[in-house]
């Protein structure tokens, strides 16, 4: 008998789930159209370097573009056909991105891919340069080239290797449809990566509004002595990497440390399912799980995705839009990017299109500060939200940087409960990121 566990974390909110319009909506295949766009840069670090060019047949799972660097990940054709060139493609974030432009033949002829079926037997390197030559990157919406996460300077301090599949974002549900659907994939994943840091438990963490998905993965590692699945609170934004390795295990992150710097190792369920598509079968990664979603939806879903396929594609193929919708999110309301156009390919990192029928944060305009300290009350980091805001707004960087400004996650939990709808989390974000380019000059 399993003992009941609520594990979480400090403040948090509870929004609008909306997850019920495509939660029970199995994975299908996305049907690509004539162009697909590859962006160099679907990952942090340096951009992929294109090793194609104009003219050239190139087909599924056939190296693209190469690595740029260490911190950088290589990119792969998702379907057969004619290398068209590069042209510029505007991004989820809205800013123009060098894109391998390859026409679909429609044939969908592959590489031959090198199975290892005793993958066990592999040394930690070896593996490591299975992930890195995959391009596999972090699938959760970061981007982290995956091969450096599992790079860490002692490999013999991780003691945890944490599966998120929390998925706390509204609306999502592309990690729900692969943990039910695919469930063996996800413990085989983790399997391989737990082969590589011999030291570390794997913890399974699962929100308790996805009781299915506990039941079907406990049974599924019943017989593993080094695999356990942790019952989360739901509550975002509880698959926040901090957040999740404090309620998985009490150890605490800041700003300026990694996950590994407490023992951790955290990744994405898309991730780890990629890891064991890439060591196993020897696929690259190709395609990732997109839910297109949102009440402006026709036919919400969850879509097995090609790299490079448009998200105006995606959505006609979920049926289009029902309504008119007043705003149309790459991702989730939460931390999701707000769209110009939809003739945007997608990455790695895709992973959803939510479209809805009306859009609450232009329809009221902020006033000033009321000080009733709710930000303070939900916010993960333990800082202070509205203090920092106007530290930021008015360029008084040694006061943001002494009131811990840094150790924002930007999980907007501030701006979703703050009654004078001040963009709290976003004056953090502008002031982060002018911070960290003044320190890198």
């Amino acid at each position: 008998m399993f003992q009941k566990k609520r594990n979480t974390f400090h403040g948090g909110v509870h929004p609008y789930e909306g997850k019920e319009l495509s939660k029970d909506k199995p994975i299908v295949k996305a049907q690509p159209g004539n162009l697909l766009y590859y962006a160099v840069s679907q990952h942090i670090g340096a951009p992929a370097v294109p090793i194609v060019q104009k003219g050239d047949h190139v087909k599924a799972g056939q190296k693209i573009a190469e690595a740029g660097g260490f911190v950088s990940a290589p990119v792969y054709a998702s379907v057969s056909g004619t290398v068209k060139g590069i042209e510029k493609k505007v991004s989820a974030a809205g800013s123009p991105v060098d894109c391998i432009v390859v026409e679909n033949d429609g044939l969908y002829e592959k590489e031959t891919f090198e199975e290892c079926p005793h993958w066990e037997k592999l040394d930690a390197d070896t593996i490591r340069n299975k992930i890195k030559e995959a391009g596999i990157v972090g699938m959760g919406g970061a981007g982290f080239p995956t091969h450096v996460k599992v790079s860490p300077k002692d490999p013999s301090a991780i003691d945890h290797i944490l599966v998120n599949g929390a998925e706390c974002e509204p609306y999502l549900t592309s990690d729900y449809r692969r943990m039910l659907e695919e469930p063996e994939k996800v413990i085989g994943g983790l399997k391989i990566m737990l082969h590589m840091f011999p030291k570390a438990k794997g913890i399974i963490c699962i929100e308790d509004n996805k009781p299915d998905c506990i039941a079907k993965f406990r049974e599924l590692v019943l017989p593993e002595d080094n695999i356990e699945v942790l019952e989360l609170k739901t509550k975002y934004p509880q698959g926040a990497e901090r957040m999740l390795i404090y309620a998985a295990t009490g150890r605490k992150v800041n700003s300026s440390m990694l996950p590994a710097d407490a023992g951790c190792i955290v990744d994405n369920i898309d991730t780890v399912t990629a890891i064991y598509q890439a060591v196993r079968f020897g696929e690259p990664l190709m395609s990732r799980i997109v839910t297109v979603t949102g009440d402006a939806v026709q036919n919400p879903c969850n879509f097995e995705v090609p790299v490079g396929m448009l998200l105006s594609e995606l959505l006609e193929q979920a049926g289009g839009l029902k309504n008119e919708a007043s705003k149309i999110i790459c991702g989730g309301p939460m931390m999701g990017k707000a769209l110009f156009t939809m003739e945007v390919p997608v990455t790695k990192t895709t992973s959803a299109l939510t479209c809805l029928t009306e859009d609450e944060v232009s329809a009221l305009a902020p006033s000033a500060c009321i000080n009733c300290g709710r930000c303070v009350s939900v916010c993960p980091g333990q800082i202070l939200p509205a203090r920092l805001s106007v530290f930021a707004e008015h360029g008084e960087e040694e006061k943001f940087l002494k009131y811990g400004g840094m150790e924002c996650c930007e999980c907007g939990c501030c701006s979703f409960i703050c009654p004078a709808r001040r963009p709290l989390s976003f004056t953090h974000k502008m002031a982060k990121g002018f911070l960290k380019e003044v320190a890198g000059k």
